[in-house]
């Protein structure tokens, strides 16, 4: 059997309820030899039982804690366990399509680049609607003198940019090539594992959000190249009327896209590099919980008598409900935060089966 090159770590990005079919997908259109780490922050007891089973079958090591994770808490966890030359970051709701993970590999090994990032496509139907193409956080030819501290004139402004988001796949038909990108996505991106023997581990400070640019300002400031690979196609399954939340995501969904967590991240990610407090920031202060509402308030409101039939209707309600719902979340987090103090214990469930597909 050929000697894997990577260990794919499967982190649990904002919910549980679709973790079947990622998974399935992963199996059924991985052809490169790999290992597998599943990171599993406090599933609910149906989706443990299902990791459990999947582990002791298919040979694969599952890390299990008894409370929810942050992302980088949950990639560092995957890290700590990889022996491979790559990782292979992947989130627990993305549908794979064949060959994603060997053109990931080629790319790296052909540029020597410490990140690849996949084309990543977003939504129902898969692989029809773009979600990242690569990226930008300054224009590339400015991307060195941006990061660095003595060539950089005052305090730095970012101006994130995702190349083809939200756009029709087929509309970019060959217009897709490989070409070195500001900023990968943790949906799905393939690591070189020493890039972290020269930049630490990822930054657990980054709670819930830019976890990926920081991560990327910090492989290009130390001189290392960031690829997008096009030939790579996965889809995101961001949650929607085709894939909506189940319940029992809702207590983890709240948490990961908490107004104190994403605060936090986004006053770390703006000092940490120095940037100013421009309209990117102070707009992201203002739309905090924006994912609530899509993910949990409007879906359920929604469902009410009469109110449920207007949009007008609906759009009241939402906004009738919301400065509530910030009052609400903020006890949420309180009250998760003792819950995660009293169980903070993790096991590993391993198998002496190497994964491959």
């Amino acid at each position: 059997m050929q000697t894997p090159l990577v260990t794919v770590v499967v982190t649990q990005r904002e919910r549980f309820g679709v973790t079947q079919e990622s998974l399935e997908s992963l199996y059924a259109n991985t052809d490169e030899p790999f290992e597998l780490v599943y990171i599993d922050g406090k599933s609910p007891r149906r989706i443990a039982r299902y990791l459990e089973e999947q582990a002791e079958a298919r040979g694969f090591r599952r890390v299990r804690t008894e409370r929810y994770l942050t992302p980088n808490e949950a990639r560092n966890m995957g890290v700590a366990e990889a022996r491979t030359k790559y990782v292979a970051f992947v989130e627990n709701d993305v549908i794979y399509t064949p060959g994603w993970l060997g053109n990931l590999v080629r790319c790296a090994e052909e540029t020597d680049a410490a990140i690849v990032a996949p084309l990543i496509c977003q939504g129902f139907p898969y692989h029809t609607e773009i979600h990242h193409a690569g990226g930008e956080y300054t224009p590339l030819d400015r991307i060195d003198e941006f990061l660095d501290d003595e060539r950089s004139s005052g305090r730095r402004e970012i101006a994130e940019k995702m190349y083809g988001h939200g756009e029709p796949l087929e509309a970019w038909d060959g217009r897709l090539q490989r070409h070195d990108t500001g900023f990968c996505e943790f949906h799905c991106v393939l690591v070189r594992r020493d890039i972290f023997d020269v930049i630490g581990p990822l930054d657990e400070a980054m709670l819930c959000t830019k976890e990926h640019i920081d991560f990327s300002m910090s492989v290009r400031r130390a001189g290392r190249r960031v690829v997008f690979e096009p030939t790579s196609l996965v889809t995101y399954l961001f949650p929607n009327r085709h894939r909506p939340l189940e319940p029992s995501d809702w207590a983890f969904f709240l948490l990961r896209w908490s107004d104190t967590w994403e605060r936090k991240s986004l006053h770390h990610f703006r000092d940490k590099w120095q940037l100013r407090e421009t309209a990117y920031f102070k707009d992201r202060y203002r739309n905090t919980g924006w994912r609530r509402v899509q993910g949990v308030i409007r879906p359920q409101v929604r469902q009410l008598p009469v109110i449920g039939r207007s949009d007008l209707l609906v759009r009241i309600a939402v906004r009738l409900i919301r400065p509530l719902e910030h009052l609400h979340n903020r006890w949420h987090v309180a009250r998760h935060g003792r819950r995660d103090a009293a169980n903070d214990s993790w096991s590993s469930q391993s198998s002496p089966v190497d994964s491959a597909a």
